[in-house]
Protein backbone atom coordinates (compact mmCIF):
# COMPACT_ATOMS: atom_id res chain seq x y z
CA UNK A 1 0.00 0.00 0.00
CA UNK A 2 1.34 3.44 -0.97
CA UNK A 3 1.53 6.24 1.58
CA UNK A 4 0.40 9.80 0.75
CA UNK A 5 -2.60 11.91 -0.05
CA UNK A 6 -4.89 11.46 -2.98
CA UNK A 7 -5.73 14.27 -5.36
CA UNK A 8 -9.28 14.46 -4.00
CA UNK A 9 -8.02 14.88 -0.44
CA UNK A 10 -5.68 17.70 -1.50
CA UNK A 11 -8.50 19.47 -3.37
CA UNK A 12 -10.76 19.23 -0.31
CA UNK A 13 -8.05 20.78 1.88
CA UNK A 14 -7.55 23.60 -0.62
CA UNK A 15 -11.32 24.21 -0.74
CA UNK A 16 -11.49 24.43 3.08
CA UNK A 17 -8.55 26.87 3.15
CA UNK A 18 -10.20 29.01 0.44
CA UNK A 19 -13.47 29.09 2.38
CA UNK A 20 -11.68 30.16 5.57
CA UNK A 21 -9.86 32.91 3.67
CA UNK A 22 -13.14 34.13 2.18
CA UNK A 23 -14.55 34.50 5.71
CA UNK A 24 -11.42 35.97 7.32
CA UNK A 25 -10.45 38.56 4.69
CA UNK A 26 -13.46 40.91 5.09
CA UNK A 27 -13.04 40.83 8.87
CA UNK A 28 -9.37 41.72 8.56
CA UNK A 29 -10.11 44.59 6.17
CA UNK A 30 -12.80 45.87 8.53
CA UNK A 31 -10.32 45.79 11.41
CA UNK A 32 -7.81 47.81 9.36
CA UNK A 33 -10.44 50.46 8.56
CA UNK A 34 -11.47 50.68 12.21
CA UNK A 35 -7.84 51.04 13.30
CA UNK A 36 -7.25 53.83 10.76
CA UNK A 37 -10.38 55.67 11.94
CA UNK A 38 -9.23 55.34 15.54
CA UNK A 39 -5.80 56.71 14.65
CA UNK A 40 -7.32 59.71 12.85
CA UNK A 41 -9.65 60.41 15.80
CA UNK A 42 -6.74 60.29 18.25
CA UNK A 43 -4.59 62.54 16.05
CA UNK A 44 -7.42 65.08 15.76
CA UNK A 45 -7.71 65.13 19.56
CA UNK A 46 -3.95 65.51 19.93
CA UNK A 47 -3.90 68.40 17.47
CA UNK A 48 -6.81 70.08 19.28
CA UNK A 49 -4.94 69.86 22.58
CA UNK A 50 -1.74 71.10 20.96
CA UNK A 51 -3.58 74.10 19.45
CA UNK A 52 -5.10 74.97 22.82
CA UNK A 53 -1.72 74.69 24.57
CA UNK A 54 0.09 76.69 21.88
CA UNK A 55 -2.41 79.56 21.95
CA UNK A 56 -2.44 79.66 25.76
CA UNK A 57 1.34 79.70 26.00
CA UNK A 58 2.30 81.77 22.97
CA UNK A 59 -0.73 84.15 22.89
CA UNK A 60 -0.73 83.81 19.12
CA UNK A 61 -3.57 82.60 16.90
CA UNK A 62 -2.27 83.64 13.50
CA UNK A 63 0.75 81.32 13.22
CA UNK A 64 -0.91 78.00 14.07
CA UNK A 65 -0.14 75.09 11.75
CA UNK A 66 0.96 71.49 12.15
CA UNK A 67 4.49 72.52 11.17
CA UNK A 68 4.58 75.23 13.85
CA UNK A 69 3.19 72.90 16.52
CA UNK A 70 5.83 70.27 15.72
CA UNK A 71 8.74 72.71 15.53
CA UNK A 72 7.80 74.32 18.87
CA UNK A 73 7.39 70.91 20.56
CA UNK A 74 3.66 71.05 21.21
CA UNK A 75 3.14 67.80 19.34
CA UNK A 76 5.41 65.05 18.08
CA UNK A 77 5.63 64.17 14.42
CA UNK A 78 2.20 63.52 13.01
CA UNK A 79 1.79 61.62 9.79
CA UNK A 80 -1.05 62.19 7.42
CA UNK A 81 -2.72 65.13 5.80
CA UNK A 82 -4.01 67.22 8.68
CA UNK A 83 -4.86 70.86 8.13
CA UNK A 84 -5.47 73.55 10.73
CA UNK A 85 -7.52 76.56 9.72
CA UNK A 86 -6.78 79.41 12.11
CA UNK A 87 -8.84 82.57 12.57
CA UNK A 88 -7.26 85.88 11.65
CA UNK A 89 -8.33 87.66 14.84
CA UNK A 90 -10.11 87.17 18.14
CA UNK A 91 -13.90 87.46 18.12
CA UNK A 92 -15.70 90.10 20.19
CA UNK A 93 -16.36 87.66 23.02
CA UNK A 94 -12.65 86.77 23.33
CA UNK A 95 -12.73 83.40 21.60
CA UNK A 96 -10.99 81.98 18.57
CA UNK A 97 -12.34 78.99 16.65
CA UNK A 98 -9.88 76.66 14.94
CA UNK A 99 -10.91 73.99 12.46
CA UNK A 100 -8.76 70.85 12.32
CA UNK A 101 -9.43 68.52 9.39
CA UNK A 102 -8.04 65.30 8.00
CA UNK A 103 -7.69 65.36 4.22
CA UNK A 104 -6.09 61.97 3.67
CA UNK A 105 -9.11 60.57 1.86
CA UNK A 106 -8.58 57.04 3.18
CA UNK A 107 -11.08 57.24 6.03
CA UNK A 108 -14.64 58.51 6.10
CA UNK A 109 -16.38 60.76 8.57
CA UNK A 110 -18.79 58.11 9.90
CA UNK A 111 -16.00 55.77 11.01
CA UNK A 112 -14.11 58.55 12.79
CA UNK A 113 -17.24 59.93 14.47
CA UNK A 114 -17.83 56.50 16.02
CA UNK A 115 -14.45 56.85 17.71
CA UNK A 116 -14.92 60.50 18.71
CA UNK A 117 -18.44 61.96 18.93
CA UNK A 118 -17.12 65.54 18.70
CA UNK A 119 -15.92 65.01 15.13
CA UNK A 120 -18.20 66.71 12.62
CA UNK A 121 -18.63 66.19 8.90
CA UNK A 122 -16.70 68.58 6.72
CA UNK A 123 -16.99 69.31 3.03
CA UNK A 124 -16.63 66.16 0.98
CA UNK A 125 -17.23 63.77 3.90
CA UNK A 126 -13.94 64.59 5.62
CA UNK A 127 -13.65 64.37 9.41
CA UNK A 128 -13.33 67.76 11.12
CA UNK A 129 -12.78 68.74 14.75
CA UNK A 130 -13.34 72.27 16.01
CA UNK A 131 -11.33 73.81 18.83
CA UNK A 132 -12.53 76.98 20.50
CA UNK A 133 -9.89 78.78 22.56
CA UNK A 134 -10.84 81.44 25.10
CA UNK A 135 -8.55 84.43 25.58
CA UNK A 136 -7.85 84.60 29.29
CA UNK A 137 -4.96 87.09 29.43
Amino acid sequence: MKKGFTLVELLIVLAVIAALMAVATPMALSAVKTAKASQVAQNLNALKTAVENYVSAEHDITNVSTKTLMSKGYISTITGKYEITAPTSWSNDGTAKFVISYNGGDVDYAAVSKQNPYVIQGTGDIPVLEATVVKWW
